[in-house]
């Protein structure tokens, strides 16, 4: 499994520019930063990135983040295709104050189901012996317990990656095409039915960084005329396509009834090998 350079603690800001000003932005960020890996062999240098966010029966984490509450966070599962072998990272990202705190775990795709019924997670689900990794399922279940979360929506978008060649202190991304759709199960399948379109033809344009702001940052606002705002992917797919159409719950073929299934078909109780 390839490294995993995430940055787990960072400031972070969004600009939302039209797709002539991404291209700009994506020639000046290039003399400073490197294509990352994924992007680097396929077309407009991006890849998709699917998530699966969870919240509670009366969103209550899309409610704190609509009130503007200073500590928040979100609950979701990433994923990057449909393989049988890819793994599912479980990510809680935090909102403390102005600094963005990110932990995630990766599981095997046919431990999912057992987590999400609420049970912590074993070492034969886990993809990676990084104890930091264990330690983030196990906030995530604790979380997820918390305000009873469970599937509620379906987030895809194109990413465009640009990071620091020496370590992984700045990093650059535009993000394209948001679509969105409610999601009660944990299919985690790449298709989608008749999801929403968030931001259009507009592009999500963001600037992290884990120290210092970089001079070159700065100048990158400076010449291009950028406004900072919000861009929280799944809070506006919510809010556009209605709150009483993410909200409504399945019973049959949620997490918990699968897990007993699971077991029922004589497999171990300690879950998935």
């Amino acid at each position: 499994m390839a490294e995993d350079k995430m940055q787990q603690q960072r400031f972070e800001l969004k600009y939302i520019i039209k797709e002539d000003v991404a291209l700009a932005v994506r020639d000046f960020v290039g003399s400073y930063l490197e294509i990352d890996e994924y992007g680097a062999t396929l077309p407009n240098f991006s890849y998709p990135v699917h998530s699966l966010y969870l919240d509670s029966d009366d969103l209550y984490l899309y409610q704190s983040t609509i009130n503007g509450d200073k500590n928040r966070y979100k609950l979701r599962l990433r994923f990057y295709d449909s393989r049988a072998e890819a793994p599912i990272f479980f990510e809680i990202k935090r909102r403390m104050n102005n600094i963005i705190v990110k932990q995630r775990g990766g599981v095997r795709r046919d431990a999912v189901n057992w987590l999400l019924a609420g049970y912590l997670p074993e070492p034969a689900h886990l993809v990676s012996r990084d104890p930091r990794q264990l330690v983030a399922l196990q906030n995530f279940c604790k979380l997820m317990h918390q305000v009873r979360a469970r599937p509620k929506a379906h987030i895809t978008y194109r990413r465009e990656a640009w990071i620091s060649p020496r370590d992984n202190s700045v990093r650059v991304t535009l993000d394209r095409e948001v679509k969105f759709e409610p999601e009660p199960l944990a299919r985690l399948s790449i298709e989608m039915g008749k999801p929403v379109i968030v931001f259009g033809k507009e592009v999500i344009l963001e600037l992290k960084f884990t120290d210092r702001f970089p001079g070159w940052f700065k100048e990158l606002v400076r010449i291009f005329g950028l406004m900072q705002c919000g861009a929280a992917k799944y809070v506006e797919g919510v809010t556009l396509l209605g709150q009483h159409r993410v909200n409504r719950t399945i019973v049959a073929n949620d997490p918990e009834t699968a897990f007993q299934e699971f077991k029922g078909s004589g497999a171990s109780g300690r879950g998935p090998d």
